[in-house]
């Protein structure tokens, strides 16, 4: 099992590449995430690029809550994979490929810290809230009415 900052690093390194899918970080990310996974082995790190591939076009949907529901998704599954990849090293090994993962990430994954699917809201901080009556939202899919409420049904007795 992993400590948690080598966890903490293969989230990071999940939510990276989901991030950078779609962006101009993606051909560096990608190429950089497949010569990791592969460790020198050419065919491991072409069937890396195939696996990357797949991730993208998973997440480049047009339904935003598919989008989001994908992304979600392939953030566990790279996760997981980098997690299975450390666990499975010898601690020098270990120590080596995490150094290289922090390095590829710094240099290749976008840096904004913040990312929203297709119809999504993306910031650092938000304070929404809404006064008499009024109606507020970061994104609303679908309608919104503001009007008085109903009445209630009369007691029964």
């Amino acid at each position: 099992m992993l400590d948690q900052a080598l966890t903490a690093l293969a989230a990071s390194g999940g939510a990276a590449l989901v991030s950078a899918a779609g962006t101009d970080a993606w051909a560096g990310l990608r190429q950089a995430v497949a010569r990791w996974f592969g460790r020198g082995d050419a065919q491991r790190e072409q069937v890396e690029l195939e696996r990357l591939d797949e991730t993208a076009a998973c997440v480049d949907v047009a339904d935003a809550a598919e989008a989001e529901r994908a992304r979600g998704r392939a953030e566990v599954v790279w996760q997981t994979r980098m997690e299975t990849l450390l666990e499975g090293l010898d601690a020098a090994e270990r120590e080596r490929a995490a150094e290289e993962l922090r390095s590829l990430l710094a240099q290749h994954a976008p840096q904004s810290g913040v990312v929203a699917g297709a119809g999504g809201l993306a910031a650092n901080t938000v304070d929404i809230h809404a006064e008499q009556g009024a109606i507020a939202g970061g994104v609303i899919h679908g309608g919104a009415h503001i009007g008085p409420p109903p009445v209630p049904d009369p007691p029964q007795g």
